[in-house]
């Protein structure tokens, strides 16, 4: 249980929302239209009719440079929208084949709901002129928009001699809305995306840029007068089919291939109780993973790699779990065997909540310097819980409590937050979380086992049961503490105008403070951080739209007051031709190195103190249709990690995509890194991502994806030279993919997994998979 007290408040402000303003009526039509990217039915001469003619990025409500004209009707089922897309050059229209959710820097039409007429989120519906869907949901209150939600919505697009057409049927189920209203009124913004010299968005509304809040300017439309839907339920079966191939090829028989073949039913169903209450539950899901991750270097890296969330279950109203702090990262479920979540949005009562087991049970441990996972083999229970209510759009109060748990561990959070807005241009929030954790004798034993070597030797006082183990003084404070428990807190505050914004934040984590539900990867420290940003605006003439000048100035101590960071940095960017942007800063950073001692690291006390000067540029243009550059560059001092001294760093991350046609796309991502020290080589890391997809139509498609590591290290020039050498890895997959819709879907495909140390002459694969999943949504 949670041994601190935790303190709420109240704040009595007026409610200010959308429903106060007028709203316009959309016309109910009982006539289903045909989605074929044609308007030509009846229906939509009596649509209503919406011009899309400003510009409000990134310029601010200048007039449209082509005619773009939305038309849009209700029959109590479905939402119907055709847009009439103008263009005085058809042939440099943006428009590839490509998978759900992958088109986004083509020409787009599309819409933004906010259903409940709250201020708080938004879906938004994107279609390329060929067809192809965009869909996610917009966070106002963390500012992030989630391209991981899928709905089952209808679209079709047609390019002709004149610009393009596109007919979208949206579903009402797909929506959650208060259907107890007789006629409800929804917040819309109509929009497209006009990409060529610049990138203009192009909307049916005028848009203030000194208010940050998009979704609050949306106007209103009223209607549904007859949007009564029953109990929707949606049954997805699925079967997955596997074999895979493992060997130890650091044994004596290398040529051992075990394998093992799979066979695995499952069942999702989802269940929107109304249209604003939905139960999703999971049986004996297959939670792996279809597509492979972005490769990510982990070298001379102290701090435990985020990969994001992809899995449907946990995917689906992800929105309503989120707060400032990552207290819920899903991903740490591995493989469950069943899984209940239950979401809720009603007159300002936000509820959503999860229960599932797992087979294994990942644990984050933290420091004020690093953190790493740990894999044990015991199976865990997880529940997550979040309640957030509204008052109007100036005042949010939220609360989150995370649960997880084995045998011989536990580990509780309990979070209350809060956003406040007294004006359009001041933000201030609030963050409270507290947690209790405990770590049983044989937990420690498995923990430490697990990772570092033998810890269990004579004597058994804590301090010499620890003495090999690989975790920072911070961590092991915790571990040999009998107080389990921790606290911290967020205060962050931000003035926001058209031409400039300040800031302030203060973020304070507790030595004892877990979320292991969550993605928490530093604790035992306090930051300060205070800045400002300027921004200027071209005007029609000019080469650029749009610049801005950034600085920020942060100090971090730990909990006994030492310093672990101070750091200035400031950049200047601009936009520019062919949709390009230039970005330079510079950083000058004072911080701690990781001192080694006696096999292990430690990070409180004795330990020195660095300073970093460091300058990076990063740009990007898409000259060409289809044609999408970037290059990242930075120098300069680094701390080498791994022997607690200050290094030269160079960086290059040179990023490709192109289109060969309406169909293929090469995708290619490298990343180099070297670092010296004592007028010699210290590592030299390489890292490939290579991504072959040829799309089919909007349907199906072919990807070969290949991710390849090198890392080089000059033991000479090592503290420890108990490491390897020579670091090599490959990974590839082809994988195929037929998608009628996201629940309704077939894969197959391999992949492999390779390396190469110092052990072995050549990449040598020690993993082989052949996988096919198959899922189907009934949907009653």
């Amino acid at each position: 249980m949670i041994k601190n007290t935790l303190f709420t408040f109240s704040l009595l402000i007026p409610f200010v929302g959308h429903s106060t303003e007028t709203s316009s009526p959309l016309p109910y039509i009982e006539q289903s239209a045909k989605i074929d990217g044609e308007l030509t039915e009846p229906a939509w001469e009596r649509a209503k009719k919406i011009t899309i003619n400003n510009v409000t990025w990134p310029h601010e409500n200048s007039p449209s440079p082509v005619e773009t004209t939305a038309y849009v009707y209700e029959n109590g089922r479905s939402l119907f929208i055709g847009f009439e897309a103008t263009d005085p050059h058809p042939s440099k229209i943006r428009a590839f084949f490509r998978d759900r959710d992958r088109a986004w820097d083509d020409d787009l039409v599309g819409i933004k709901i906010d259903s409940f007429n709250n201020n708080r989120s938004a879906y938004q519906f994107f279609i390329n002129p060929l067809g192809v869907q965009q869909d996610s949901i917009e966070n106002e209150l963390t500012k992030s928009e989630s391209t991981s939600w899928d709905g089952i919505w209808d679209s079709a697009g047609k390019i002709h001699d004149t610009g393009y057409t596109v007919e979208v049927e949206i579903p009402l189920r797909v929506l959650n809305f208060d259907d107890n209203i007789d006629v409800k009124t929804m917040a819309m913004e109509f929009l497209r995306f006009y990409p060529r010299n610049e990138r203009l968005r192009l909307s049916s509304m005028q848009l203030t840029h000194a208010n940050n809040c998009w979704i609050c300017q949306m106007p209103l439309y009223s209607g549904f007068k007859k949007a009564k839907q029953g109990n929707n339920v949606a049954i997805i079966p699925s079967l997955v089919l596997s074999r895979s191939e493992t060997r130890d090829i650091d044994g004596s028989d290398i040529n051992d291939w075990e394998s093992n073949n799979n066979t695995e039913p499952g069942l999702d169903v989802k269940w929107a109780i109304t249209p604003d209450m939905t139960l999703n539950a999971t049986l004996n899901p297959d939670f792996s993973q279809v597509e492979a991750d972005t490769g990510q270097l982990s070298v001379n890296n102290s701090f435990s790699l985020f990969f994001p969330e992809k899995r449907a279950f946990f995917l689906d109203n992800t929105d309503y779990f989120s707060s400032y702090t990552n207290l819920i990262h899903t991903r740490n479920v591995a493989a469950p065997d069943y899984g209940i979540k239950f979401t809720s949005n009603k007159q300002g009562h936000t509820f959503a909540a999860f229960v599932a087991n797992d087979e294994h049970l990942n644990v984050m441990i933290p420091g004020n310097l690093g953190s790493r996972i740990v894999t044990l083999e015991q199976k865990s229970d997880n529940a997550a819980l979040r309640y957030r209510y509204d008052f109007g759009n100036t005042l949010s109060i939220g609360t989150t409590t995370t649960l997880r748990q084995s045998d011989d561990y536990s580990n509780q959070l309990v979070s209350i937050d809060s956003k406040y807005q007294p004006t359009s241009h001041d933000t201030l929030k609030l963050q409270l979380f507290a947690s209790d954790t405990e770590y049983s004798q044989p937990f420690i034993d498995e923990l430490c086992d697990g990772e570092n070597g033998d810890c269990n030797s004579q004597p058994k006082t804590p301090c010499e049961k620890f003495k090999d183990c690989d975790f920072d003084e911070s961590t092991l404070r915790v571990l040999n503490s009998d107080d389990t428990t921790g606290i911290g807190y967020l205060i962050d505050y931000e003035h926001n105008q058209k031409y400039w914004r300040i800031f302030g934040s203060y973020r304070n984590h507790g030595a004892g403070l877990r979320s292991d539900l969550g993605f928490m990867s530093q604790v035992d420290y306090n930051k300060f951080v205070t800045g400002l940003e300027y921004r200027w605006y071209g005007t029609k003439d000019s080469w650029w739209n749009r610049a801005k000048w950034y600085t920020d100035w942060d100090i971090t101590h730990n909990e006994e007051g030492e310093l672990l960071e101070k750091e200035v940095q400031t950049n200047f960017a601009v936009n520019g031709p062919l949709q390009s942007t230039f970005d330079v800063g510079i950083e000058h950073r004072k911080r701690t190195g990781l001192r080694h001692d006696q096999a292990r690291l430690t990070i409180n006390g004795n330990t020195d103190r660095f300073t970093e000067n460091r300058v990076w540029t990063y740009m990007e243009f898409k000259p060409l249709s289809g044609v999408f550059a970037s290059l990242n560059l930075r120098t300069g001092n680094k701390l080498d990690l791994s022997n607690n001294r200050l290094g030269k760093e160079y960086f290059a991350r040179p990023v490709i995509n192109v289109n060969l046609g309406k169909h293929f796309e090469v995708r290619l991502r490298h990343t180099y890194e070297q670092l010296e020290a004592q007028s010699s080589n210290v590592y030299t890391a390489n890292l490939t991502d290579m991504r072959l997809t040829y799309q089919f139509n909007i349907n199906s498609y072919l990807r070969l994806a290949v991710i390849r590591t090198d890392i080089d290290r000059n033991l000479s020039n090592y503290i420890d030279p108990d490491i390897n050498a020579t670091y090599k890895g490959l990974s590839t997959q082809l994988l195929y993919s037929y998608k009628i819709n996201p629940q309704t879907v077939f894969f197959a495909g391999y992949s492999d997994n390779g390396y190469q140390d110092d052990d072995l002459e050549k990449i040598t694969k020690d993993n082989k998979t052949f996988f096919a999943k198959f899922s189907y949504a009934w949907l009653m």
